[in-house]
């Protein structure tokens, strides 16, 4: 049990250094080899985020444990709102000018919709994580030809400031891409080992795991990046990263997942789990379509509301492995 605690902290920490080599790696790559900025900010660095997520999970699902791949998924993105979105607020109400993030909620709210959809058979099949893999990468070409086609968006100044702030040659850039790629891997296979034998030692299903101390960890460059942001003022970069990752989350990590092994999903994902990621991302888009308009997308009060739901909920999953474990 103390090895897998150890694990996990080993296994989180190496993941967020491994996460942000690979994105400065990778963000400097596409630079030398002529990448525009736009792209740059919305591929690289908007969904590079969740590259822990993503290697968490198709480790996961190799490894048959796919309800610690599913709950990483879903659970990063319920993190990635309320707590993160919630903090965040609270610390500076978030502003929003760039039109890519003004698209990108209406959207996550239509891919959560179809993503339910496919849990309502119990199961999330290969063909269900095709599927989503293929809306995917409808996604990205829909949102790299609307980006290329405007001019002077918000993203693209910031992942050009951010590109500048971290300057490096090209093989020092492919150095670390290579370097933090296989980090990445090692360091997932690390934090799943620990998550599955802490489960199996408190008796409580690796969904539950993956929902919270798995789901919290992977989300930590998101939070490094929203606080980073935050003080910076460029509110355009905190809810980019936020709706990138929630994006890459609900079909790209539990799509590759579900075609590595099928998910097999008990109908408290949909309920519970599914239910709150949907009513959240729902929230959001209210929040952003007041009388303010989308210029304040969340407010004080409103990340506070965040913060209480995560709070809320988190609590009632560790009163299950409480449950469980004294059963």
């Amino acid at each position: 049990m103390l090895m897998a605690v150890g694990a996990i902290i080993a296994g989180l920490i190496l993941l967020v250094w491994s996460a942000d080599k690979f994105v400065e790696g990778a963000a400097a790559t596409a630079k030398h080899l002529g990448m525009p900025s736009l792209l740059i900010g919305m591929v690289i660095i908007g969904f590079g985020t969740s590259a822990p997520e993503l290697a968490v999970s198709a480790m996961a699902a190799a490894d048959g444990n796919p309800g610690l791949a599913l709950g990483n998924g879903y659970g990063s993105n319920i993190t990635n709102i309320a707590l993160i979105v919630g903090l965040t607020a609270i610390i500076a109400p978030i502003a929003v000018h760039s039109q890519v993030i003004r698209k990108e909620l209406p959207l996550l709210v239509v891919l959560t919709l179809i993503a339910g959809a496919q849990l309502i058979d119990g199961e999330l099949s290969r063909l269900d994580g095709w599927v989503l893999l293929a809306v995917f990468a409808a996604v990205m070409g829909w949102s790299i030809f609307q980006g290329l086609r405007g001019k002077d968006d918000t993203l693209a100044g910031e992942a050009e400031a951010q590109v500048i702030a971290h300057p490096m040659p090209l093989k020092t850039a492919i150095v670390w891409l290579v370097v933090g790629l296989i980090l990445l891997i090692v360091s997932s296979r690390l934090l799943v080992w620990g998550a599955v034998t802490i489960a199996q030692a408190l008796g409580v299903s690796d969904l539950i795991i993956g929902l919270t101390i798995v789901a919290i960890g992977t989300s930590l460059p998101e939070l490094a990046s929203a606080l980073a942001a935050v003080k910076k003022n460029e509110h355009d970069l905190i809810l980019g990263n936020i709706l990138g990752s929630g994006i890459f989350n609900t079909l790209a990590v539990v799509g590759l997942a579900a075609a590595i092994e099928p998910l097999r999903v008990d109908p408290e994902v949909l309920y519970r789990d599914w239910t709150l990621m949907l009513a959240l991302t729902v929230g959001l888009l209210l929040m952003g379509s007041g009388l303010t308009g989308w210029r304040r997308l969340v407010s004080r009060a409103d990340g506070a509301v965040l913060l209480i739901v995560y709070v809320a909920y988190t609590g009632y999953l560790f009163s299950t492995v409480v449950s469980a474990s004294t059963a």
